[in-house]
């Protein structure tokens, strides 16, 4: 299981509330076309959570990469946020026990009331910190 957590290019706050749904459907779309199960997916204006299994045929990095393509081009054709101007060009993508599936689907869930009191950001270096990966924060934004 994967817990995928990506980027607005410059962290942009486009993906208003209201259109939001729609493009989550398209996400899903992607994501059962490349037969993955998913359980979850959610963000604010500037992220996306996606919480999913993968193929055995499908490979983590074309899965994303087919997300935030098509995603993109559905985003402007359709033109679903004002001001959108792409994904950033990073993804951090965490493995997780079946046992904290449970878990993250109500974290994903709760993204509007969690990040009332943690940005992006903050949240970005806390997942890294509970993963025990190393990192320079220079690199990260």
């Amino acid at each position: 299981m994967y817990h995928i957590v990506f980027s607005t290019k410059n962290r942009e706050k486009t993906l208003v509330k209201e259109q939001r749904p729609e493009l989550y459907k398209y996400m899903w779309g992607i994501i059962k076309q490349k037969q993955c199960h998913l359980y979850r997916l959610n963000g604010i204006e500037d992220h996306v959570h996606i919480l999913t299994h993968l193929h055995p045929a499908e490979s983590l990095s074309n899965l994303i990469k087919d997300i935030k393509v098509a995603s993109s081009i559905f985003i402007k054709e359709q033109k679903l946020f004002k001001g959108f101007s792409g994904w950033q060009s990073g993804y951090a993508a965490f493995t997780l026990a079946l046992s904290e599936k449970d878990s993250l689907i109500e974290y994903i869930k709760g993204q509007e009331e969690h990040h009332q009191n943690e940005t992006f950001e903050d949240e970005y270096r806390r997942l890294l910190k509970d993963q025990g990966i190393d990192f320079e924060d220079k690199y990260l934004f």
